[in-house]
């Protein structure tokens, strides 16, 4: 059995531990996906495609992660350690779904890919580059339900004063209104010219009639 093809699709993070996924061909009639090209402490290997190991809850008979604090569906607590371990002692969450049984075939596999990764960084780096990687668009936009097609959300025309924008959703367009101005914002409500004017205090003194009639008349 030999491998006819290899597909790599290089994740674009380089922080990441993950580099790529990849898929391989046997003798161009089987193939086997979803294989992760991983950075370890001693250089890049190749894990095989798992899933995540899973018990029930004693008390309900739901299924839960092995590093489940709590039942997913009566919330009893759970005993965060109780995942096997292996040989060197780290707990065994994942199994391998599809996987080599000797080491023969696990150098073989780990070797054309990682040729084929190393070959794909060089082929990412010209103009024109496609990834061969079959996702079945799972990278893809999902489409939009029939009460959501008419929606916009991009910005209508904008007014220079308000800088307020409008968008359309279900057939109704909603207006987002901006802060407004800083001048107009600080701006008191009613100005002085505004308020109505004060009535003028005069002097009795002033006014015409008789004197010592008035309130206050006589008081030195």
């Amino acid at each position: 059995m030999q491998i006819s093809e290899v597909r790599i699709k290089l994740m674009n993070d380089p922080h990441e531990r993950l580099l790529a996924f990849c898929s391989i061909t046997f003798d161009v009639s089987f193939v086997i996906r979803d294989l992760k090209i991983i950075q370890g402490a001693k250089g890049a290997f190749v894990a095989m495609p798992s899933r995540k190991l899973m018990d029930r809850c004693p008390k309900c008979h739901t299924k839960n992660h092995l590093r489940a604090s709590f039942c997913n569906q009566c919330g009893v607590r759970l005993d965060e350690n109780r995942a096997d371990k292996d040989d060197a002692g780290r707990a065994r969450l994942y199994a391998d779904i599809a996987h080599p049984i000797n080491s023969d075939c696990r150098e073989l596999i780990q070797e054309e890919v990682l040729k084929a990764y190393e070959e794909e960084r060089v082929s990412a780096q010209q103009d024109g580059y496609v990834c061969r990687y079959d996702d079945f668009g799972e990278e893809d936009y999902a489409r939009l339900g029939p009460y959501e097609e008419d929606y916009d959300d991009t910005p209508q025309v904008q007014t220079a004063r308000s800088e307020s924008a409008s968008i359309r959703k279900n057939g109704q367009v909603f207006r987002i209104d901006a802060a407004e101005e800083k001048s107009e914002a600080q701006r008191p409500h009613h100005s002085a010219a505004d308020q109505p004017a004060a009535d003028k205090v005069t002097s009795n003194k002033n006014e015409a009639g008789p004197q010592g009639d008035s309130f206050g008349s006589g008081i030195v």
